[in-house]
């Protein structure tokens, strides 16, 4: 098979990951904001799929708001302040290593604010079900041991339940909006030593025994050392890449 035939074969062929593919193109900054797309015809041979699968491609990169067709004009990469930074899936489309720093940063700085009230709702409003499957999520990561991708997906579901738990139903959309953020958060802070996991895995579990005990006031407090926690991690985490 000569390299061009190998080409051809690991160009995207369905609509969904052409369009992951563009957007990745868009996201890591191929495509700059206020760049101009290539023609449709030259995005053709690019991506090795047909004018339909770009346009509709291109049409929901229109939707998520990370381009602007205008007619006669062609179509432009839209400004970043435009952009749903907060949408799953453009957070998933983000090519490894190119989610924006400030982002992590933003994100922290949304769950202090909000996450030590959404736990202490969730110790006067959580059902029994609720607190056994926050707790199983903290066992999930206190069994994880060296396995980070269980230890992760574990920490994900752990504050995925306790959004829910709120029964609140604006922080409970606020914790599906984050949900994607938040994996790529836990996921870049997971790799770091064993102590500081067995850290996380002791600040975690006092709220688990906080909601135990329907203590909103413990709640909140180690809700705010999980975050703080976090921030810290995070901190470190930036070190370790600078170095």
């Amino acid at each position: 098979m000569t390299a061009a035939a190998a080409i051809k074969l690991r160009r995207p062929r369905v609509m969904p990951d052409v369009v992951r593919a563009l957007a990745g193109d868009i996201l890591s900054g191929r495509y700059a904001p206020g760049a101009m797309l290539p023609r449709e015809p030259d995005l053709c041979v690019e991506y090795g799929v047909s004018r339909t699968v770009i346009r509709e491609a291109l049409k929901m990169l229109d939707a998520k708001g990370l381009i602007v067709t205008r007619s006669r004009v062609g179509t432009q990469v839209a400004d970043p302040e435009l952009w749903n930074i907060l949408d799953p899936q453009i957070i998933e489309w983000h090519p490894p290593g190119a989610l924006d720093q400030r982002l992590f940063d933003a994100i922290l700085e949304t769950r202090m604010g909000i996450e030590p009230l959404v736990a202490e709702l969730a110790a006067t409003r959580a059902t029994l079900t609720e607190i056994a499957a926050i707790e199983a999520a903290w066992q999930g990561m206190q069994s994880a041991g060296a396995d980070i991708e269980l230890f992760t997906r574990c920490d994900i579901g752990f504050h995925r339940v306790l959004y829910a738990s709120s029964h609140n139903p604006v922080y409970r959309q606020i914790g599906t909006m984050i949900d994607a953020a938040l994996t790529f958060t836990i996921t870049a802070t997971a790799t770091l030593s064993p102590d500081e996991r067995a850290e996380a895995i002791r600040v975690h579990l006092d709220l688990v025994e906080a909601l135990r005990l329907r203590d909103p006031r413990a709640a909140r407090e180690a809700a705010n050392n999980i975050v703080s926690l976090a921030s810290r991690d995070l901190a470190l985490t930036k070190q370790l890449g600078s170095d």
